[in-house]
């Protein structure tokens, strides 16, 4: 199977050895045991896992696209393709299955890891019965490494007060830095190195950029490692923030693509398509499915739509290959330091290529979050800025469509079009076939199994004194070395948002679930994959009594890997349900009237959106103690969010402002007319609902009305962050620049509201509106 067989590892982790020696009165009269101490065989290699996000099937170079990655190309043409590899349709449930090989269901994490539903397959981190590949390999004497991406722990566990079992640290990795969340700025990034929040080392204009900071950290770890224990192997894992909104990325890679995408969304599936034949990577009888039905026609659009949609994807292009050139730093290194052919890297992307884009794009996601459309003729306005710190962008669907080629549908589909992806593996003391293709179905649960057989290591029954449910995926090393071995996976089934499908022996069902109806009436499609790669041809009708055993046994699997209860709810109807059902955050009391107060005291504290009081559209008052000695104290007494959203009370001028961003793109601003006085002062800023998504700002000093002012509101205020006396990375408002810390004595914040339950027709409304 390979040119060089590792050696088997340590069967048994040191911290679970019987002492074996002999304990006498003395030294002189015992016998030392020395084989407690854990090492891993000489020669081991070393292991990498690099994770790109939302990247479609056909982005990659090697998989038909025309953006360069140059280096995931080569890459591919020293290892293996995969072009039959499938993850989970969303980030967190791909995480939870890639680290552990089990499903994301009966590993905890059905779902993204803010929607917690109280159920066991959906509590938003790993369980502790599905260790990780990280906590088995420490045990073997691996140095183990997370850099980038986590989105495996709650929003309310994202303190300073964890608790940490659900970080990297505490699931196996010695060593962490990178971001907790689902996304980023990558511009100015929501950073956390072990437990700690932590803030980039330079800014956006001395030339920052994340990825090129997570690929610093990623060296600089394996060059300490290294040096600290030279024969030690290591463990990396690399999740990039890219390829996920917002796509920002240096101007000169934007550039290079200047005008490459003018043919439009159309013309690029059908070139991708072509390519793809050429290269093998998908079969040759593959049909071009229709344009998806939420897709424009390019012909169809404006001058304006098409100028400004096609620098949407030359953005893209250059995210992606500067992302690229990154990866080639990482391999380069690995190569100076003698350890490239002795290295397992596994790259695959964590689901399909997204739409959260919306059919026109957006200068700010969160506008596509909140149901809002964008404007074409608006935004081009701002053409310019796409892909720089002052726009969270995203690109129209019809790219995504376009980089999911020949696939139908996205992100959080079951379709392929949602799960297939690419899967690269490089490995060169152990794949002889260099460049080779190999179509075997496979999905992300195979990938522990497969190191673990590559390692000649079993995985541990018990870790860390907890009994461990059994390792569900099936190795694929025994394709290799036969690249027409039949698939050794039989069935795989597939559940999102309540969206459900499963492949069995060359079949598979899947269905749509439309929010709001029952189980029972949503329609299931059929598709004989083995014969029809891209699921052009439904045969439902033709093979009713096919369609009925494949829906019967995704129910066998359900109840087999912890599926149930289904889910059907939309993300948004979730993430209230989980505001309004978990439990208060200890700066939080409830008085038993349904009166919420949550007390602040300055501290370097930042909290997630979902741990932050949550005021978006209620009635609330923000009250903030300070003692003033000077006039010419100003600053940041609270705030929620940055430049693409949120709200912010300060003072300035010596007098008290609110101000709230409504997503980038309207500012209202309220001042207080009075003065604030001397001394122990009190100052209040209320919000009183008029309508839907706006309300009244009324300000107080001493208790006294002192201005007030009408905003219009967000359901969702936009990425960010919560912070007491400080505005955490870019301003809310831009009267002030930088973080505009408080300079005077502030003492507290109290932010008050009523327990209220929210609307769910609405709920289901806006996020409808988002699709």
């Amino acid at each position: 199977m390979s040119k060089q067989q590792p050696r088997r590892g340590k069967s048994n982790p040191a911290n679970t050895q019987q002492f074996q020696g002999v304990i006498g009165r003395t030294v002189e009269d015992s016998v030392a045991d020395w084989s407690g101490i854990s090492r891993a065989e000489k020669d081991s290699p070393n292991v990498v896992f690099i994770v790109l996000d939302d990247t479609g099937f056909a982005h990659l170079g090697c998989y038909g696209s025309t953006i360069t990655t140059s280096n995931l190309d080569d890459l591919a043409a020293k290892g293996l393709r995969y072009t039959n590899f499938h993850t989970n349709s969303m980030c967190s449930p791909t995480r939870a299955s890639l680290l552990t090989g089990r499903n994301s269901h009966t590993a905890g994490v059905s779902m993204i890891t803010e929607f917690q539903n109280g159920f066991p397959n959906a509590r938003g981190k790993i369980s502790k019965q599905t260790g990780t590949l990280a906590e088995i390999l420490k045990e073997q004497g691996y140095n183990t490494i997370a850099v980038g991406k986590w989105h495996l722990v709650p929003g309310e566990e994202q303190t300073f007060a964890g608790p940490f079992d659900g970080w990297p640290t505490g699931k196996g990795f010695e060593h962490y830095y990178g971001f907790l969340k689902g996304e980023t700025d990558q511009y100015n990034p929501e950073l956390v190195s072990y437990h700690t929040t932590v803030k980039p080392g330079k800014s956006a204009a001395e030339g920052y950029h994340l990825t090129e900071d997570l690929t610093d950290r990623a060296i600089d770890f394996v060059r300490n490692q290294k040096a600290a224990a030279p024969h030690n192997p290591f463990f990396l894992y690399l999740a990039y923030g890219a390829t996920h909104a917002p796509h920002q990325a240096p101007k000169a890679y934007i550039d290079k693509y200047k005008g490459k995408f003018n043919q439009g969304w159309d013309a690029i599936r059908e070139e991708w398509f072509s390519r793809q034949k050429s290269q093998g990577v998908i079969p040759q009888n593959t049909e071009l499915p229709a344009r998806n039905p939420l897709v424009k026609p390019w012909s169809e659009l404006g001058e304006e739509e098409k100028t400004l949609f096609a620098r949407a994807q030359e953005v893209f292009a250059g995210y992606l290959e500067h992302t690229d050139d990154q990866i080639g730093r990482l391999t380069a290194y690995l190569k100076e330091i003698d350890q490239f052919d002795n290295t397992i890297i596994v790259l695959i992307s964590d689901n399909g290529a997204s739409p959260e884009g919306g059919q026109n794009g957006t200068l700010n996601e969160y506008k596509h979050f909140n149901g809002l459309p964008s404007d074409p003729r608006e935004d081009i306005k701002r053409i310019d800025e796409l892909g720089t710190e002052t726009v969270y962008n995203h690109y129209p669907l019809g790219w995504a469509h376009a980089g999911n080629t020949p696939l139908k549908w996205y992100k959080t589909w079951v379709h392929a079009g949602g799960v297939k992806d690419p899967l690269i593996i490089s490995y060169p003391n152990g794949i002889r076939d260099g460049g080779g293709v190999r179509n075997q179905y496979h999905h992300v649960t195979d990938i522990v199994p497969t190191v673990l057989e590559l390692l000649n290591l079993e995985a541990p029954a018990s870790l860390g004194g907890v009994t461990q449910k059994p390792i569900q995926g099936v190795s694929l090393a025994y394709s290799f070395d036969n690249p027409t071995a039949k698939s050794r996976k039989q069935t795989q089934y597939y559940e999102m948002l309540g969206h459900r499908a499963i492949w069995h022996d060359g079949w598979k069902a899947v269905t749509n679930h439309v929010p709001g109806s029952s189980f029972e009436s949503d329609r299931w499609e059929l598709y004989h994959e083995a014969e029809d790669y891209s699921e052009s041809r439904d045969l439902s009708a033709l093979y009713p009594d096919k369609l009925r055993e494949l829906i019967e046994r995704w129910w066998a699997e359900a109840g087999k890997y912890e599926v149930l209860p289904i889910d059907g709810r939309t993300m948004m109807e979730r993430a209230f349900d989980s505001n309004l059902n978990r439990p208060l955050s200890p700066q939080a009391q409830e008085d038993g009237k349904g009166n919420i107060t949550f007390r602040f005291k300055p501290s370097n504290l930042q909290l997630h959106a979902m741990q932050a009081p949550f005021v978006s559209n209620r009635a609330h008052r923000i009250t903030a103690e300070v003692e003033r000695a000077d006039p010419d104290e100003r600053g940041v007494l609270v705030a929620d969010g940055n430049r693409f959203g949120g709200y912010a009370l300060f003072v300035q001028d010596n007098r008290l402002v609110y101000h709230y961003n409504w997503l980038g793109e309207a500012h209202y601003t309220i001042t207080s007319e009075a003065i604030l006085p001397l001394g122990s002062v009190t100052v209040e800023a209320e919000f009183t609902p008029t309508g839907a998504h706006e309300g009244t700002i009324t300000l107080y000093v001493q208790g006294a009305a002192a201005g007030q002012g009408e905003i219009r509101t967000a359901q969702l205020k936009g990425p960010g962050v919560f912070a007491v006396g400080t505005n955490v990375l870019s301003p809310v408002s831009p009267a002030y620049s930088g973080e505009f810390p408080y300079s005077g004595v502030l003492k507290e914040v109290r932010i008050q509201y009523r327990v209220q339950h929210t609307d769910a027709a609405e709920l289901l409304e806006l996020e409808l509106a988002s699709e």
